[in-house]
């Protein structure tokens, strides 16, 4: 049992695990990753990747394949109703990616699945949930139940990247500082109907933000500001919010997906416990609103990736661990701010004090250089 069976056993197969196994996969190292799901979840939130999640998936070689696939969004547009408020570029946020792309998590996940099976077809396993972990300072055995039976694995580390309730964290032991926010938001996948193209629309209304993307296939996701949570709604809720406030009729009928949701915000004091390492929404979940937390787990798997390929060699790698831990946590405070700043902007406010400060947004953004940092703050340049 003290003979690890793989170097690098990741927990948990989304986007973020997925990532972090081609990684492994690609510096010669043995790994696993055991998702608890059977199959996919269809049911996609995540749809944004900005400049520098694209930048780290570069190492998988995906990126470029995601780029072709998805609606590069390169400009993002303030209304209130039919009248733009602010236009804000973002070609001068990276010179490779100046954009922001939007594709479901659905076909991202299948893009990274297909790579990592083309790496070792045996690599994700399926309906493997982790129950049990121990380390003993110089490997990490699990185990854990299948539809079959149990099982049990050692590894030389861990990877936890099995979501914001991450079965690891408990098993660890490790207490995250956790705060539900007051917002609230509906959001639905429609027809396009605009003729807003590439572009991304905040629509800065009175009873709350409407937030409106560009997605393949012709579709389009509406996003709405709620002052509780509308876990009864339907499409035909939405489409009536999102036409009440900004004169847009999503066509109820076709749409695809409906999601209510309450926003949550979770922080760790440290990422690395022993030989098990967290990393994406098991390390630090952010507010979904400006769709940082897939890019942070990207950077996060990028990071981490080549500190496991030399521990595995026999490397001392405690100090770059501990300079990654306090590095990939200042980057999740950084993207924690940012997404509360875009709450803000979009809670409800009497029409007076919303057309007020609509207006002072509107004059500060004629700064070229203004508009230029905030683009770049944005894709969390």
């Amino acid at each position: 049992m003290n003979r690890p069976e793989v170097d690098v056993a990741v927990v948990g197969g989304g986007p973020v695990g997925l990532a972090l196994a081609i990684l492994a996969l690609q510096d010669g190292l043995r790994v696993r990753v055991f998702e608890a799901r059977t199959s996919r979840s269809s049911h996609s939130r995540a749809i944004g990747i900005h400049p520098p999640g694209m930048a780290a998936l570069e190492a998988t070689g995906v990126s470029a394949q995601l780029a072709a696939e998805g609606v590069q969004i390169r400009t993002g547009s303030a209304r209130t109703r039919d009248t733009e408020l602010i236009s804000i570029s973002f070609a001068k946020t990276s010179t490779a990616y100046p954009y922001v792309l939007a594709l479901p998590q659905e076909r991202t996940e299948t893009v990274l699945q297909a790579r990592l099976e083309e790496l070792d077809p045996d690599a994700l396993q399926r309906g493997h949930r982790i129950t049990s972990l121990h380390d003993d300072g110089r490997g990490v055995s699990l185990a854990g139940t299948t539809t079959a039976g149990d099982f049990a694995v050692r590894a030389s580390w861990v990877v936890a990247a099995d979501g914001a309730r991450s079965a690891v964290r408990g098993l660890l032991g490790v207490r995250a500082a956790g705060k539900l926010l007051r917002d609230s938001y509906l959001m639905g996948d429609f027809p396009d109907n605009t003729a807003d193209g590439p572009v991304g629309v905040l629509y800065l209304e009175p009873e709350g933000i409407v937030e409106s993307f560009p997605l393949p296939g012709g579709k389009r996701r509406w996003v709405a500001h709620t002052r509780t949570l509308q876990s009864d709604a339907d499409a035909k809720d939405l489409a009536r919010i999102v036409a009440a406030r900004t004169g847009r009729v999503p066509e109820a009928a076709a749409s695809t997906m409906l999601s209510a949701f309450s926003v949550r915000t979770t922080a760790l004091k440290q990422l690395a416990h022993g030989r098990t390492v967290l990393i994406g929404d098991a390390a630090h979940e952010v507010s979904p609103i400006g769709g940082q937390g897939m890019t942070l787990g990207w950077i996060d798997a990028a990071e981490l990736a080549p500190l496991l390929a030399a521990a595995v060699r026999g490397a001392d790698v405690g100090a770059r661990l501990a300079a990654f831990d306090s590095r990939r946590r200042r980057a999740a405070v950084v993207a924690s701010a940012q997404a509360r700043l875009n709450m803000a902007l979009g809670r409800p406010l009497p029409a007076p004090l919303m057309q007020a400060r609509n207006t002072v947004l509107a004059r500060l953004f004629r700064s070229r250089m203004l508009s230029d940092g905030v683009a770049r703050r944005f894709t969390m340049q």
